[in-house]
């Protein structure tokens, strides 16, 4: 009788331990190597991309919430502006887009468009603080937050309490494991070149007057990484200024986009 006992009590511990742990992820510390931090010395990256990394899936449009994005070819000097946010403990040890772990303590960042292994530095505009970070996952997806960092990267800039920061961004280089990467003038003039930008673009608004078509250039520029510009030009009334978003590759993407929704009465037009 006692052996009974002892073994449904032993039946019963096993099961609420089985319970109180169910939907708890436990991390140990030992499964991460030394966290990575990345320099902005060029000399430690390359400034093409490695070949490869044209054609992998992380570069396929991808859609999220019924949002489709697109991948982008990025060079070195490239600029961008937005608000970065941060990410840490609910997803430490989780798999990123590229399929590497999650290290919330390496220097590292999400980003919706850029290539992975890009090396970018982050510079919070609101205290002049910068750090430098390779992209290893997508994201985020709100609002208009640009990249996603780290834990560690975010406590870099001083923006772990604000929880979002004001930040610029500018490409460095391309990371390659386990060795610099200083390309030859022969491997620049073999590596993969950016394609040519299709001739479609995104009319979004017109305006009589310059200061409507500045405002509305400043407010969309960048978004989703693609570019707008003003057209002045002149029809029956006089002049007129137009703003356009370009940047697409077919007339395909730029439809897509339309279809979004973000900009009622957009059309699509055709740039000589």
């Amino acid at each position: 009788m006692n052996k009974l006992i002892t073994f449904l009590l032993v039946i019963l511990i096993v099961f609420f331990t089985a319970c109180s742990s169910r939907g708890t992820r436990v991390y140990n510390a030992h499964k991460y190597s030394a966290p990575k931090h990345y320099s902005s010395d060029r000399n430690d990256h390359s400034s093409v991309m490695d070949k490869k990394t044209y054609s992998h899936p992380t570069m396929r449009p991808y859609v999220i919430r019924g949002k489709k994005y697109y991948p982008n070819v990025v060079s070195v000097g490239d600029e961008f502006k937005g608000r970065a946010s941060w990410y840490g403990p609910d997803f430490h040890g989780k798999h990123t887009s590229n399929g590497e772990i999650y290290n919330m303590y390496d220097m590292t960042a999400a980003h919706k468009t850029l290539p992975m292994n890009t090396i970018v530095k982050v510079t919070n505009q609101s205290n002049g603080k910068s750090t430098v970070v390779r992209i290893n996952d997508r994201g985020p997806f709100v609002g208009t937050r640009i990249i996603d960092l780290s834990k560690s990267a975010a406590s870099k800039i001083n923006m772990i309490a604000t929880g979002t920061a004001p930040v610029r961004l500018e490409i460095l280089g391309f990371y390659t494991k386990g060795k610099k990467n200083i390309p030859t003038k022969k491997e620049l003039k073999e590596s993969p070149q950016v394609a040519p930008e299709g001739n479609f673009a995104l009319q979004i608004a017109s305006f009589t007057k310059i200061d409507g078509a500045i405002k509305t250039q400043e407010l969309h520029d960048n978004t989703d990484g693609y570019k707008t510009i003003i057209k002045d030009m002149e029809n029956q009334q006089g002049r007129i200024f137009k703003v356009w978003i370009k940047g697409f590759k077919s007339e395909h993407e730029a439809r897509d986009y339309k279809a979004q929704g973000h900009f009622k009465n957009a059309f699509i037009v055709r740039e000589d």
